[in-house]
């Protein structure tokens, strides 16, 4: 098994994985993104609340908002040692207290307060809701390791797909160099240059077939290496991308290591 960095940043990885199965292909997808655990909120207790909107409509706000995560210093309620009470190993208070002075006032994510400052938003300007004058918010939230496998609030990613490595062939005994099939490419993977036909960045091929439909003389044809895969893995903030394959690869081997000690006790 081989992998390949395309592109990589805090928030952002394109790689390749090479001599891997189909079924490990998927089985790290869903590891990343419902098995590697991240805080977001989990209970809001509404104190005060005059604004337009239901105390349930403002607490699913609260829960979709990203949440920084340190896996170091917290567990999972379940897992705790309080067994579930809560306490400081497992949960992280934040409140929000805020009233209109104005005629539109917004509030926004940053404005929430953080009993621990590691656990903070990840983005600063999420519109929570709007104050009118006189009107006021006051809540406190508590915030829980979770899995997106419960709900995907607790998803470390806003978006993990893989797809086979294309392969894109020319039969130069049918072609004509008509430009037909450069033409109609969506991703600009088909040039012709110096009387050569040739594919480029064929990592960016999205597998559309448009090439082989419009060309009539059979000369293009596009297929997939059946054990190699791109992935693209994009962060919510939460973790970074780093650490999330890294805590879903580790889970797989605890998964792997404990299905094969119920095996050996039969």
């Amino acid at each position: 098994m081989e992998v390949k960095i395309l592109d990589y940043r805090d928030k952002y990885v394109k790689f390749i994985l090479s001599d891997a199965s189909p079924t490990f292909a998927n089985t790290l997808r869903r590891m990343m993104m419902s098995e590697v655990p991240t805080m977001a909120i989990d209970e809001v207790i509404m104190i005060e609340n005059t604004t337009p909107l239901y105390d349930e409509i403002v607490a699913h706000r609260l829960g979709l908002i990203p949440l920084k995560t340190d896996l170091d210093s917290f567990v999972r309620p379940e897992l705790c040692t309080c067994g579930g009470q809560g306490c400081t190993s497992c949960e992280v208070s934040i409140t929000l207290e805020k009233s209109g002075t104005q005629d539109v006032e917004v509030v926004y994510s940053n404005e929430l307060i953080s009993q621990d400052p590691k656990i903070i938003p990840v983005y600063p300007n999420i519109p929570i809701l709007k104050l009118a004058k006189d009107q006021k918010i006051f809540l406190e939230a508590i915030a829980r390791l979770g899995r997106g496998l419960d709900h995907a609030k607790w998803q470390p990613v806003s978006t993990v797909s893989y797809k086979y490595y294309p392969v894109v062939n020319f039969n130069l005994d049918n072609c004509t160099y008509c430009g037909d099939c450069v033409e109609v490419c969506p991703r600009d993977i088909i040039k012709i240059e110096d009387d050569e036909i040739k594919a480029v960045n064929v990592e960016n091929c999205s597998l559309c077939n448009q090439c082989v439909d419009t060309c009539e003389l059979d000369a293009v044809s596009v297929s997939t290496k059946p054990n190699e895969f791109i992935f693209k893995v994009e962060s919510t903030g939460a973790l970074s991308v780093k650490r999330i394959l890294t805590e879903s690869l580790k889970l797989l081997k605890d998964k792997s290591e404990e299905f094969k000690t119920l095996i050996d006790e039969f």
